[in-house]
Order: structure tokens, then C-alpha cells, then sequence
């Protein structure tokens, strides 16, 4: 079975940081290009960063040179490093496995809210 499960959202002011974590298992890991997406009440799901297999990585330019986005395969988990957070940051967030011409699968979700 494959599992992917967040971890680390929470509470933040402005300004703040985050790192959220998601690890994977019942996939190999290392072949699979991993996803951020996040999805604010009322608002269309968006992709914010993404890592391939080969650590190349791509970010939205509303979060572009705030994230990071990282992945250990040693510990099939990726990150999302989230600093100087704004609160058009508040958003549940998505972890996604994508392999291409395969499977594309998705965690549960873990909510950021920005806010004083």
C-alpha cells in the first residue's frame, strides 16, 4: 500500500518559518518526482515546488526565494523549508508522488496558517 503522510504544519506569524515533512513508503522513493501543492478555502490548487529524481527542483514565483524544497532518499521523505511566511501562505498543503507514464499519488494534507 502506498502511504504518504505530512507532518509539521501549524500555527505561524508573519514573517515566520515552517519546515513541513512528508514520508513516503510502499513506493521506490528515489525514481519518483515530489510535489508540493497547496489549496486555500475558495481557491484552485496550485503546485508550489517540485523535485525530480534527479534533485532538479522548480518553485511558483509567489514562494521563489522563500521555500526550499529537499528530499532524503535515505529516509524517503521530502521538505519544504517555508521562511519570511506571509499570510497568502495559509493554505492546506499536499504532499504528491509522480511518476511519469505511472502512478501519481497524494498524503492527506496539513494546514499552515499565518497569522498574529
Amino acid at each position: 500500500q502506498v502511504q504518504l503522510v505530512e507532518s509539521g504544519g501549524g500555527l505561524v506569524q508573519p514573517g515566520g518559518s515552517l519546515r513541513l515533512s512528508c514520508a513516503a513508503s510502499g513506493i521506490t522513493f528515489s525514481i519518483y518526482t515530489m510535489n508540493w501543492y497547496r489549496q486555500a478555502p475558495g481557491k484552485q490548487r496550485e503546485l508550489v515546488a517540485a523535485i525530480t529524481s534527479g534533485g532538479t527542483t522548480n518553485y511558483a514565483d509567489s514562494v521563489k526565494d522563500r521555500f526550499a524544497i529537499s528530499r532524503d532518499n535515505a529516509k524517503n521523505t521530502v521538505y519544504l523549508q517555508m521562511n519570511s511566511l506571509k499570510p497568502e501562505d495559509t493554505a492546506v498543503y499536499y504532499c504528491n508522488a509522480k511518476y511519469n507514464w505511472g502512478s501519481n499519488y497524494w498524503g492527506q494534507g496539513t494546514q499552515v496558517i499565518v497569522s498574529s
